[in-house]
C-alpha cells in the first residue's frame, strides 16, 4: 500500500464529512469581504462568475438525490440545463444572499447521487476555480487534498480525470501522491488535482516530460 493510498484509507475511516465542511467554512470566510467587482470576476470554471461557482456548490450541497431525479426528468435528461437551473436557484437577488445561502450549507451533508470524496473534490477544485482569479491562496491540508487526488485518479464520474492521465506519472512534490507509469507530470499535490481536472491555467504549475501530453488532452496545445 502506497503512503497516498494509506492516507486515502485513514480519512475514510475518519469521514470524508468533516473535511467537506471545513473547506466550505475555509472558502466562506475567503469570500466575506469581496467587492461587487471581485463577485463578478471570471473563474476557472468555463464561463461562470466567482459567484455563479459559489451558487453551485449552494446548490450541490441543496439537492438530494430525489429532487436531483426530479430535476433530471424535468430536464429531459440534459445534465448541463439541470445544473444551470439549480445554480440560479441558489444565486440569490444580491452577492450578500449568495454568500449567505452558501454559509447555510457549509454543514450540509445533503448530495445527489454521489459519494462524498466526489462532494469534496468538488469543494475543493470549485474553490480553487474561485480562489484564483481573485488571487486568495489557501494551504490545503496535505492529506485532504492526497485523498481528493487518490479518488480523481479513479475516476471519470462527473468530470473525466481518469482518462486524461492515462499512460503518464504524476508525482506530488509536497506530498505521498503518486499513480501511474509513463511519462512524468510533477508539481504539488493541488496542481495536479486541478490539472487532472481540466484546469488549464495550472499546467503552468506543472514539469516533466509529460506535461505536453496533458496539455493536449486539457485542449491548450
Amino acid at each position: 500500500m502506497t503512503e497516498a493510498t494509506r492516507l486515502a484509507d485513514h480519512g475514510r475511516r475518519r469521514g470524508i464529512w468533516p473535511l467537506i465542511h471545513t473547506e466550505r467554512a475555509a472558502l466562506a470566510a475567503d469570500l466575506a469581504c469581496l467587492s461587487d467587482g471581485q463577485w463578478a470576476t471570471r473563474s476557472l470554471c468555463s464561463e461562470l462568475t466567482v459567484r455563479e461557482v459559489l451558487a453551485h456548490l449552494t446548490a450541490g450541497a441543496s439537492l438530494n438525490s430525489v429532487r436531483w431525479l426530479a430535476g433530471v426528468i424535468r430536464c429531459r435528461f440534459d445534465f448541463d440545463k439541470q445544473v444551470a437551473m439549480r445554480l440560479a436557484e441558489q444565486l440569490g437577488s444580491s452577492p450578500d444572499e449568495t454568500l449567505e445561502g452558501f454559509r447555510r450549507v457549509v454543514p450540509s451533508t445533503t448530495k445527489p447521487p454521489l459519494p462524498a470524496i466526489a462532494m469534496l473534490g468538488e469543494t475543493v477544485v470549485h474553490g480553487e476555480d474561485i480562489r484564483r482569479p481573485l488571487g486568495i491562496h489557501r494551504d490545503y491540508p496535505v492529506g485532504t487534498i492526497t485523498q481528493v487526488a487518490d479518488y480523481y485518479r479513479r475516476s471519470d464520474l462527473v468530470v473525466l480525470a481518469k482518462g486524461r492521465i492515462h499512460d503518464l506519472r504524476l508525482v506530488a512534490q509536497d506530498g505521498p501522491f503518486t499513480t501511474g507509469s509513463g511519462p512524468l507530470v510533477s508539481g504539488t499535490t493541488l496542481a495536479l488535482v486541478m490539472a487532472m481536472t481540466g484546469r488549464t491555467t495550472c499546467l503552468e504549475d506543472l514539469e516533466g516530460d509529460g506535461v505536453e501530453l496533458l496539455r493536449v488532452r486539457c485542449g491548450t496545445a
